[in-house]
């Protein structure tokens, strides 16, 4: 077992150098306003995503108003993540990898679906026992 895991960490390791090789000789790196402004997007979708979660598990219990009230909060949330996600992917047009932010961008666009999805269930739960 401890042979596993410690050929499991030299593996990582190993995997890492170039990884950390590139990123020192990469000296032009800097966190830009397109990285910021997507970023806060991504987390606000994660933030949503989490939400919607905990309104689908309150969904299961038989008490108060089964998860509707942050359903429809996550609904709306999600709606405000995927279109400021939008609108950072029209103005900053340049490709990944650039830094301007489009992978966070794509990522909070996915994560908003996720918790539209996630509320969407719990508000047909929250119909059917109502």
């Amino acid at each position: 077992m401890k042979v596993k895991l410690v050929s499991f960490g030299i593996l990582c390791a190993l995997l890492l150098v170039p990884t950390v090789a590139f990123a020192e000789s990469n000296v032009g790196y800097a966190i830009t306003t397109g990285r910021i402004w997507s970023t806060v997007d991504a987390l606000m979708g994660l933030l949503n995503a989490i939400l919607a979660g905990l309104s689908l598990s309150r969904s299961i219990r038989r008490s108060g108003n089964r998860g509707r009230n942050g359903a429809i909060i996550s609904l709306v949330v999600a709606l405000v993540v995927i279109v400021y996600a939008l609108i950072h992917m029209t103005m900053f047009t340049g490709n990944f990898g650039t830094g301007d932010g489009r992978a966070a961008a794509v990522i909070a666009i996915m994560t908003g679906i996720t918790s539209m999805v996630l509320a969407g269930i719990t508000l047909t739960r929250s119909r059917r026992a109502g």
